[in-house]
């Protein structure tokens, strides 16, 4: 039986996860055995710089986090070597970086993910690995905004040029002869 230093250690990391599941609105569970230290080293650079929580987990640890923040991790998914991926305000990046870090591993593996605290299916973790990030998203969204601003800047400029320009001169008529 662990002793109680143990036991409160062990109590203080599940009550450390569960705040931060609970913080979290999009997480990554993945299996990442049979990865070297220069990968585990690389990919955590990654998510640190996107602003991404990463670690890994006991299992049984996961298990209670999970069950305290009110999300519903299968128990299939909870075996093996678990690390666990949070972002507190991009729902893109974690499955982004993972899912491309995945598809270069042929030991790494997404089990599964969640969303707003509700699990979600690997094909939708894919469909957010596709998805652009956030500042992307929001220069696309600019874009679209600025668009029809900058046309109608550009009415509004040839008007004031066709205003502006010198009035051609019309050719002179000819002048008719005199009667006599």
């Amino acid at each position: 039986m662990p002793s109680s230093k143990v036991l409160e250690q062990k109590k203080q990391v599940v009550a450390d996860l569960a705040e931060t599941l609970k913080n979290s609105c999009a997480g990554v569970i993945v299996n990442y055995s049979g990865i070297t230290v220069a990968e585990d080293t690389k990919l955590r650079a990654d998510l640190r710089a996107e602003g991404v929580k990463y670690s890994v987990v006991k299992n049984t640890l996961l298990k209670l986090a999970a069950k305290e923040a009110e999300i519903a991790i299968p128990d299939e998914v909870l075996n093996g070597t678990t690390a666990i991926a949070t972002s507190a305000d991009d729902y893109v990046a974690a499955a982004r970086i993972l899912s491309k870090f995945a598809n270069t591993s042929k030991t790494f593996e997404i089990k599964t993910g969640y969303l707003d605290g509700e699990i979600i299916s690997l094909e939708k973790i894919d469909s957010l690995a596709k998805l652009p990030s956030r500042e992307i998203l929001l220069a696309t969204v600019c874009n679209a905004f600025q668009a029809p601003i900058a046309a109608f800047a550009r009415v509004c400029q040839a008007i004031v040029d066709k205003q502006n320009a010198p009035a051609e001169e019309a050719p002179a008529a000819e002048e008719a002869p005199a009667a006599e």
